[in-house]
């Protein structure tokens, strides 16, 4: 039979040798050591603060309760509403609800700075519309003709390249390209409210899409970087593409021919062709995230829909024209829009109520700059 046995513990020297080299501390010593302990305290309190709270810059009101409720709800094993983790998809619209999209969105300044790069292999633009407005700094007038001048201008200027080409100008000047007012880079002008809600459906078993109306090749060569979104999860509009051998090499090459605009009614179709799942949880700000809402509560079980407002002035934009709102061109949240998000239930949050910080760094305003 094994038994136990008390092993008896060899004596050592050692602390009385370290007792002998370590000298009797100073005052100044003991308040240092004491302050730095209280620093560590506070940090540590101040990192168990915030991770119970894994939505700081949100106010605790009703949109931010809602959020945390339902992901509480269909990620519970327990619970009736139980979501699997592979069913658990959020999709989210860029312009507007991850990042500022006044006074214009960001690709269409992209858009505006390609054509003066462009122009010098161009001369006749100098007298072709809507170029010729744009060159002289004429912007109503350029865009005077709508959706059918937007388009011109992006087909001009990017379709004629290899794929990789187009990542890399993308890449270039989203670097260094700055919000008109703030005179911040476009890439800090995202909403610092929305990455906590991207980090906490993640940790909490959710896979992110963005779903935008805008350039879904313009999009991913940044997503990643920005959001923590990788760009096969970026659903968008694209133009057409086709494989060639160029040198020997292997290419894909864009063409100047619409092939798909990721907005409205558009938005489900590219959810089914890029996701293959309907959303569980989605999130926009305009008319032209109004299907994509629709879409996800149409699926069975509990399902979440979220809209932005944008009604704060001070620290950002005050448009809609929804609640009587200033009424904008693009982006546009229209009163239809929010009659129907109240009559569905869909949480509509104010960015000057709800939101406690908009922007991740730096002065957390517009106006004031």
């Amino acid at each position: 039979m094994w038994g136990t046995r008390k092993r008896r513990v060899p004596q050592t020297r050692f602390p009385n040798l370290l007792l002998k080299y370590i000298k009797p501390m100073k005052t100044r010593n003991k308040q240092n050591l004491l302050a730095a302990a209280l620093a560590c305290v506070l940090a540590f309190t101040a990192a168990a603060a915030r991770a119970a709270d894994p939505l700081p810059s949100w106010n605790n009101g009703q949109a931010k309760k809602s959020i945390i409720a339902f992901v509480e709800l269909v990620t519970k094993p327990s619970s009736p509403d139980f979501v699997p983790v592979p069913e658990r998809i959020a999709t989210f619209d860029n312009d507007g609800t991850l990042w500022c999209e006044q006074p214009l969105p960001v690709q269409l300044y992209f858009t505006l700075d390609r054509v003066k790069a462009l122009a010098p292999q161009h001369p006749e633009w100098k007298t072709t519309e809507p170029f010729a407005s744009l060159l002289k700094g004429d912007l109503n007038t350029a865009l005077a003709g709508g959706e059918r001048s937007l388009l011109e201008l992006i087909m001009a200027t990017h379709a004629g390249m290899i794929t990789a080409e187009f990542e890399q100008i993308v890449k270039d000047w989203i670097a260094t390209a700055k919000h008109s007012k703030t005179g911040r880079p476009h890439t800090q002008m995202v909403y610092q409210p929305m990455l906590e809600l991207l980090a906490y459906l993640r940790a909490n078993g959710f896979k992110t899409f963005i779903v935008s109306g805008g350039g879904i090749d313009f999009m991913r060569p940044w997503t990643e970087q920005v959001y923590g979104i990788p760009p096969e999860q970026v659903v968008g509009s694209s133009i057409k593409t086709k494989f060639e051998m160029r040198d020997g090499k292997p290419v894909i090459v864009r063409l100047p021919e619409l092939n798909f605009i990721d907005d409205k009614g558009g938005k489900p179709v590219g959810i089914n062709q890029h996701i293959g799942r309907r959303p569980v949880m989605a999130f926009g700000n305009s008319d032209g995230d109004r299907e994509m809402l629709e879409y996800t509560q149409g699926g069975t079980g509990q399902r979440f829909m979220l809209l932005v407002l944008h009604d704060d002035a001070t620290r950002e934009y005050a448009y809609g024209p929804a609640k009587g709102l200033p009424d904008v061109k693009l982006g546009a949240f229209t009163a239809a829009l929010y009659d129907e998000a109240k009559k569905n239930n869909w949480t509509v949050v104010s960015m000057r109520d709800d939101w406690a910080q908009i922007f991740p760094s730096g002065k957390n305003t517009i106006a004031g700059n």
